[in-house]
């Protein structure tokens, strides 16, 4: 296994923004893709129909990445329907931005289960897999906010920050088993999540604050979600990779 390129690659929460980039670069690189929707998705079926008339040959299963239960499921049937699966990218997250003083709860609660226990409730369902075939790649997708923090984005900072903790710690349990375990940070990205924030608030506030005076782009992130995916990248443990034109230099 350590000397063939991996054939099966899972992108949690890989309908649109980033996580769509990733599943048509990883395709494009002969990866055989499977991505997540969360339960309900009116829209999952059309998405998937449009990317494989353009010839990606996705899979794609519905999973509350939340939940334990629906993640031992969604394993189960992509290694019945694809194969073991040998690349995860814990991408799926979301945001409830707001000040501490107005947080709630429920707030909190959604945004720690959905981007921290995720990976705990995905990564525990293929790591032992990994590890017995010896090779295997662990991705994942955290933001530069986890280490530089955000004004309105406590639970989000710190479920971003938790992320690299379970990192690097994991990548020290696996790293004589041939898997890898990273953390990608990505700065401010032209997806729809930041192309929501209002433009003059962009122009104003954000963009000025980043030295290469852009937006990244998906793809950019894409291009190295693909690289630590490779064979190419076995010496590449532990790491947080920040990708954020400098904002955070």
């Amino acid at each position: 296994m350590s000397n063939r390129t991996p054939h099966v690659a899972l992108v949690t929460g890989g309908m649109g923004g980033l996580g769509e980039a990733i599943c048509i670069k990883l395709a494009a690189l002969g990866y055989r893709v499977v991505t997540t929707y969360s339960p309900g998705n009116l829209k999952a079926q059309e998405w998937l129909e449009t990317m494989n008339k353009m010839g990606y040959g996705f899979k794609a299963y519905g999973c509350d990445v939340t939940d334990w239960d629906s993640c031992v499921h969604c394993a189960q049937q992509v290694a019945a329907d694809v194969g073991p699966i040998d690349v995860l990218v814990n991408n799926a997250g979301i945001t409830r931005d707001t000040t501490f003083k107005m947080m709630d709860r429920t707030g909190w609660e959604a945004v720690i289960k959905t981007n921290l226990d995720s990976c705990f409730n995905m990564t525990k369902q293929v790591c032992d897999g990994m590890t017995d075939r010896g090779w295997g790649r662990i991705i994942n997708i955290s933001s530069v906010n986890g280490q530089k923090g955000a004004f309105g984005q406590v639970n989000y900072a710190a479920a971003k920050a938790g992320m690299h903790g379970f990192t690097k710690s994991l990548a020290l349990e696996v790293a004589r088993k041939g898997v890898t375990v990273n953390t990608i940070s990505p700065g401010y990205i032209g997806t729809k999540m930041v192309m929501a924030i209002p433009k003059e608030v962009l122009d104003s506030k954000i963009i000025p604050q980043i030295p290469v005076g852009r937006l990244g782009k998906p793809e950019e992130i894409a291009g190295l979600v693909a690289y630590l995916a490779s064979p190419l990248a076995g010496y590449v443990t532990g790491a947080c990779l920040t990708i954020d034109g400098g904002f955070d230099a």
